[in-house]
């Protein structure tokens, strides 16, 4: 793809048509284990060192939650719950939950409906899983957005929520100090008229994929095409796998390419924006895409130090922290992007 924003042809987007009901975020929380894990203690466990990780990826720790004792769906229910406390609505109002993640409790069911069970959302509400890895939180929103227009459901409860820590080969060392396990949410309603009128939303949506480069992360064993067995688990093919020249390449590239698309959607620039949720993926990746958008730092929300890479809960986790700051207020222009593994991605704007 070309450095420039795609043109209006090819653009992806959802609720083009200014006249469609938006909907809203009216609540956001976040979830991560007790469990920490810093770059000295990676150190004593692969050949690296803290200056090493910081240096390239800005983190400092991750969290990791305790194999056997906490799940997927567990850190999705927390962040869940916390999100209704905010949004000031019972659990029991949440007709739909969809959990963005590629790291469920178990290949079946799926963790929503784990999360329909912990959180207590009201009885038969529609429940089910998106993978769309570190884009699946924007992914979800466009979800979202055509489920709440169907007039259907009143909430959704969007999880965006990863458990990585599972996947990763612990004897590299350009995977294992980049992912963190953690949760982040979301409640999802229309706009009501007020807040239709004063422009208030998710703006618009615009999501993208690129199969051509799948290969450039992945998990390949425990699918279909090699399911689980002693010559998958021999081979490390249950782990994660990244060719990391080709993610941070096309990483910069398609965030920023994205973001101005999504901007020049609504005839704006990247001036107008007061504060960008990126995917926490890499520091230097997130720096790179700032300098193409000719924005300081300042305007990006960064706590990838303290979290590292949590892929589909990035987005969320960023969102609902910097909201509980006090960093997102009510009316600001908000600006969502990630990429993950497919190679999907996408961007948001967003008047909060």
């Amino acid at each position: 793809m070309s450095d420039d924003p795609q043109t209006p042809s090819s653009t992806h987007s959802v609720n083009s048509q200014p006249s469609l009901r938006r909907i809203r975020i009216i609540g956001t929380g976040h979830a991560v284990p007790e469990r920490i894990l810093t770059n000295d203690d990676l150190s004593k466990m692969v050949e690296t060192s803290d200056a090493w990780i910081r240096e390239r990826t800005g983190i400092r720790t991750r969290h990791m939650v305790r194999r056997g004792e906490e799940a997927a769906s567990d850190l999705a229910a927390r962040a869940g719950a916390s999100a209704c406390e905010a949004a000031g609505i019972l659990p029991k109002d949440i007709d739909a939950v969809i959990c963005s993640t590629i790291s469920p409790d178990m290949p079946l069911p799926s963790c929503a409906v784990y999360v329909q069970r912990k959180v207590g959302a009201a009885p038969n509400s529609a429940a089910f899983d998106l993978a769309a890895a570190c884009g699946g939180f924007i992914y979800g929103l466009a979800v979202a957005e055509g489920l709440l227009r169907s007039g259907l459901y009143r909430h959704i409860l969007l999880c965006g929520v990863e458990v990585l820590s599972g996947y990763v080969n612990w004897q590299d060392r350009n995977t294992c100090v980049l992912f963190g396990d953690g949760a982040g949410a979301a409640i999802l309603r229309l706009c009501t008229e007020e807040e239709q009128a004063a422009g208030l939303g998710v703006q618009s949506v615009h999501l993208f994929a690129d199969g051509t480069q799948a290969e450039a992360l992945m998990i390949p064993g425990g699918g279909s095409l090699y399911p689980t067995s002693a010559q998958t688990l021999a081979d490390g093919k249950h782990f994660i796998h990244m060719n990391g020249k080709v993610i941070f390449t096309n990483a910069v590239r398609n965030l920023a390419s994205s973001c101005l698309t999504a901007l020049h959607h609504h005839g704006l620039t990247p001036k107008d924006v007061d504060l960008v949720i990126a995917h926490q993926a890499n520091l230097r990746i997130v720096e790179a895409v700032a300098q193409r958008l000719d924005l300081s730092m300042d305007k990006f929300f960064i706590n990838i130090d303290r979290y590292g890479n949590t892929s589909s809960a990035s987005v969320p986790i960023a969102l609902d922290e910097a909201v509980r700051m006090g960093k997102v207020k009510r009316g600001d222009r908000l600006l969502f992007c990630a990429l993950g593994a497919g190679l999907a991605w996408g961007a948001t704007v967003v008047r909060f």
